[in-house]
């Protein structure tokens, strides 16, 4: 098994486990795969839930430039919503489950089709 296959074991654990979420495993790969050799990196590979630049970055560039939403929904609302599921001191949120949860929320999983 090599290592992204191991992350992405950790990332359905994730979801299973603390999103009460039977993840789709293919789509979950795809997400980590588009994600690149910043899986690999535990800055990059994490969301810092303390700094809002890190929030705004997900927001446009995941959610309105790779995702296609509108900038004028409410897309800060879901990131907050899925890091406190995650838990506030939990230091450790993966980017890949955080988007996929994004992606399953706002039914855009054929953009990793």
């Amino acid at each position: 098994m090599n290592q992204r296959d191991k992350l992405i074991l950790k990332y359905a654990d994730d979801l299973a486990n603390k999103f009460n979420v039977e993840p789709d495993l293919e789509l979950l790969k795809r997400v980590t795969i588009a994600l690149g050799p910043s899986i690999y990196n535990r800055d990059s590979g994490n969301i810092s839930s303390s700094e809002e630049s890190e929030l705004e970055r997900v927001k446009q560039k995941f959610m309105i430039e790779k995702l296609g939403l509108d900038p004028d929904e409410d897309l800060h609302t879901p990131i907050v919503s899925i890091l406190e599921t995650y838990g506030r001191t939990h230091r450790t949120k993966y980017r890949a489950v955080v988007y996929y949860l994004l992606v399953k929320q706002f039914g855009k999983e054929h953009v990793y089709r």
